[in-house]
C-alpha cells in the first residue's frame, strides 16, 4: 500500500512561479524568476536567503561534475555559470549564428556536457530585438571544441514545446517532456544516446489527455531516484486528477502518483538522507516531503 507524501510548505510564497530546485549538499537552491533571484533555503533553521540577484528570469538549475552551478537565463536566452566568486559566466548562445530560443531546463552529464531544453517563451527577452524565436523548439547541447570554448548542437527536430529533462543512470536515455497546451502533445519521451552523442528515434513512456474541463497539465519538471524510477511534476486544478507527482519506472509504468500542492514544476532530492521531495510550484512557493520511501542521489559524487 502507497502512502501519500506530506508536503510541508518551507518558503514563500513569492512574486509569480518557484523554479530550479537543486540541492548543493547543505541547502537547496531554487529559483524565482519574476524577480530574478535565486534563492537559498536551509533545512535545519528554515532560513531563506539570497544566493544571487539580477539573475534575468533564471528557470533550471543543475550543477556539472566540477561542482559549478549552471542555469536556463531565460530572460537573457543563453546558458550561463554562475562563478563561485559571484560572477557570471555566459555560455555559447547561437546555433547557426542565430540566438537561440528561451531555455527552460537542463542536465548535464559526466563528461560536463550541458543538455537543455529551449521553447519558446512569451515573455520577451528585455532590451531590443534583434532577432526573433528559432523556427524550431528543440533540445539542444553545449559540448566544448579542443580549445574549451563552448558550442550548440541541435539534438531534436520533433519536439514542438520541449520542458522537462534528465539523463538516466548510465547516460544512454535522455527523458524529455513535451508539453504544449490544446491540441499540442503532451508526454513523456525516452530518447535512446547514440554513441555519436545523436539521439535515435524516441519511445513514448507517458501520454497525458484531456477531459470535458480540458487538456491535462503535462511534466514541467523531473528528476531521478537511486533506482532510476522519473519522478516527475504535472497536473493541475483545471483538469484531470489535479495536481500530482508521478513516480514512472524507466519503461513508463505509473508506480506511484502523490496529490501535491498547487501546480508544481520542478523537483530534487535533499537533505542528508537524500530522502526527502523538494518541490517548486507555479503559485511561488517551495514545499517538501519527508520520509518519501525513496533516496535522491548526488548526481556527482
Amino acid at each position: 500500500m502507497t502512502t501519500d507524501w506530506k508536503f510541508e510548505l518551507v518558503a514563500g510564497p513569492f512574486n509569480g512561479a518557484t523554479e530550479g530546485p537543486v540541492w548543493d549538499g547543505k541547502t537547496v537552491l531554487f529559483s524565482v524568476p519574476a524577480e530574478n533571484r535565486i534563492l537559498s533555503y536551509d533545512p535545519p533553521s528554515g532560513n531563506v536567503t539570497e544566493f544571487r540577484r539580477f539573475t534575468n528570469r533564471t528557470k533550471g538549475l543543475a550543477f556539472s561534475p566540477d561542482g559549478l552551478l549552471y542555469g536556463c537565463q531565460s530572460g537573457s536566452r543563453r546558458v550561463v555559470r554562475f562563478n563561485p566568486d559571484g560572477s557570471t559566466s555566459p555560455l555559447a548562445d547561437r546555433l547557426d549564428g542565430h540566438f537561440h530560443n528561451h531555455p527552460h531546463d537542463l542536465t548535464i552529464d559526466r563528461k560536463g556536457r550541458i543538455w537543455f531544453t529551449d521553447p519558446y517563451d512569451p515573455i520577451p527577452a528585455p532590451g531590443p530585438q534583434l532577432q526573433g524565436p528559432l523556427e524550431h523548439a528543440s533540445v539542444l547541447l553545449l559540448d566544448r571544441r579542443p580549445d574549451r570554448s563552448w558550442h550548440i548542437r541541435r539534438m531534436t527536430y520533433d519536439t514542438s514545446s520541449p520542458m522537462a529533462i534528465a539523463l538516466s543512470r548510465d547516460e544512454k536515455i535522455l527523458y524529455v517532456s513535451e508539453t504544449g497546451l490544446g491540441e499540442d502533445k503532451r508526454e513523456l519521451r525516452a530518447y535512446p544516446i547514440h554513441e555519436d552523442r545523436s539521439l535515435g528515434t524516441y519511445i513514448v513512456l507517458h501520454t497525458f489527455g484531456s477531459d470535458a474541463r480540458g487538456p491535462h497539465r503535462g511534466i514541467s519538471g523531473m528528476c531521478l531516484d537511486s533506482e532510476g524510477h522519473i519522478i516527475a511534476c504535472a497536473g493541475w486544478e483545471k483538469s484531470g486528477s489535479g495536481a500530482l507527482i508521478y513516480v514512472f519506472s524507466p519503461s513508463g509504468r505509473v508506480i506511484e502518483t502523490h496529490p501535491a500542492p498547487d501546480s508544481p514544476t520542478n523537483c530534487a532530492f535533499g537533505d542528508d538522507a537524500m530522502t526527502t521531495l523538494y518541490v517548486t510550484t507555479a503559485t511561488g512557493q517551495l514545499y517538501r516531503a519527508r520520509s518519501t520511501g525513496r533516496q535522491g542521489r548526488l548526481f556527482f559524487p
